[in-house]
């Protein structure tokens, strides 16, 4: 083991870093009992990994389940408005290395993310497929020692099957965001939870009432636009696929254009994962005093920097609100400057969402320590790595579920009635 390097903000705080992470871990019990079971088998002994996931203290207990099976840790964040500088101090103040700093420039994030790449890790796990696409490009040397990898969200995956169409993909990558018990419960309850988290701690005003437009209908999208309903707002949905749009329809909710929804919405949220989704046409027919805000993974959805460019005046409303008035006299309000609202504005999602996630995370990577794929390609996570997960959240909630019988299995595998 080399020794301990890193580059945070300030190691002093650690405390109360500790104390947030000591708090998910009582509301995360499927880590807990993966975290017993590392660390008595020691599956990453001798192995690295390199982490770029959102620094907050829900992935600070994911690292510590790591270490504890053996791993050596080399973490940084996944976007620089969602690292908490008391959590990345407190992985140091546990022997980790960590390259992290809460609202770093663009320039400080990529050396960041070059830091843990450079440690020549074995496993990497990724949010957003920054690290990966970084190896690819700068770092193809050090391939070679990678056994693979974890993504964690649907963007990553999106670009890794970019890489693969193209055969760019050197090494195996699980599609955790894939796996059942990551997008159907963390994409569609944490994304809906924690948006309006952050928007709500953000704005301090009441959604009941208001016209809010949610922009994608995939699975974080329905969670958002359930949320908004719950909370008594009116829901527009945008979208480009009919299929989903007809959902959106039938799940009660009105879909419209993004153009004709610009004109009436109070409260604009995009979760497509595309760029260019609000553009200047859009902001220009917003009303007084319109809230716009992104929860998808890259800050292109809204296009901010053209929202600046035709700003006559800009000012600071209040931390993570920034306002921009039109030459119309119209005043437009950017949350979190267009970055993951419910991170760069909050704590992410609820801790026991996270527990399944994450909980799948540390099995795919196990996998990787003592059984990696043998083809550089994008890998479903593997059933029974889901079932587990399942189960084990159903027993740490108390529930329980009926199995088949004999008679019933043989009458689901027959042909015959």
């Amino acid at each position: 083991m080399e020794k301990q390097s890193y580059s945070i903000h300030d190691v002093s705080l650690y405390p109360s870093g500790l104390d947030k992470i000591e708090w998910v871990r009582r509301n995360m019990a499927l880590l807990n009992g993966i975290e017993e079971k590392f660390r008595e088998e020691q599956p990453f002994k001798g192995l690295r990994i390199a982490l770029s996931v959102h620094l907050e203290a829900k992935t600070a207990y994911l690292c510590k389940v790591l270490n504890a099976g053996g791993a050596e840790m080399f973490v940084t964040g996944s976007n620089p408005l969602s690292t908490q500088d008391d959590i990345a101090a407190a992985l140091v103040h546990e022997g980790m290395s960590v390259y992290a700093v809460h609202g770093a420039s663009e320039t400080v994030y990529q050396e960041c993310l070059e830091k843990v790449l450079l440690a020549e890790p074995d496993i990497i796990i990724d949010d957003g497929a920054d690290l990966v696409t970084l190896l690819h490009t700068k770092f193809p040397h050090l391939i070679p020692k990678v056994r693979g990898g974890c993504e964690e969200t649907t963007t990553g995956i999106h670009r890794l099957l970019a890489m693969q169409k193209d055969g760019s993909l050197r090494f195996p990558m699980f599609a955790v965001n894939d796996a059942q018990c990551k997008h159907l419960f963390d994409n569609r309850y944490g994304t809906g939870q924690s948006v309006f988290d952050g928007i709500d701690r953000t704005t301090n005003l009441i959604v009941a009432g208001k016209t809010v437009v949610v922009a994608g209908y995939g699975w974080c999208g329905r969670g958002v636009a359930m949320r908004a309903k719950g909370l008594g707002a009116r829901v527009i949905v945008t979208e480009i696929d009919p299929v989903k749009a007809i959902e959106a329809v039938m799940d009660g909710f009105t879909v419209m254009q993004m153009a004709d929804a610009a004109k009436i919405g109070d409260l604009f949220i995009t979760v497509t994962g595309m760029r260019d989704v609000i553009t200047e046409e859009h902001m220009r027919s917003m009303k007084n005093g319109a809230l716009l805000c992104n929860a998808g993974h890259f800050d292109v959805e809204i296009d901010v920097a053209r929202l600046k460019e035709i700003a006559v005046e800009t000012r600071a409303m209040k931390p993570n609100i920034m306002g921009y008035r039109l030459d119309s006299g119209n005043w437009l309000y950017l949350l979190a400057e267009g970055r993951l609202v419910n991170l760069a504005s909050g704590d992410g999602h609820p801790a026991e969402i996270m527990d399944m996630s994450f909980a799948i995370q540390a099995l795919c990577a196990r996998e990787l320590a003592v059984n990696p794929p043998k083809e550089a390609r994008v890998y479903a996570v593997p059933d029974e790595i889901d079932a587990y997960v399942a189960n084990e959240k159903l027993e740490s909630i108390g529930a329980k579920i009926d199995v088949l019988t004999e008679r019933q299995k043989e009458y689901e595998n027959s042909w015959k009635v």
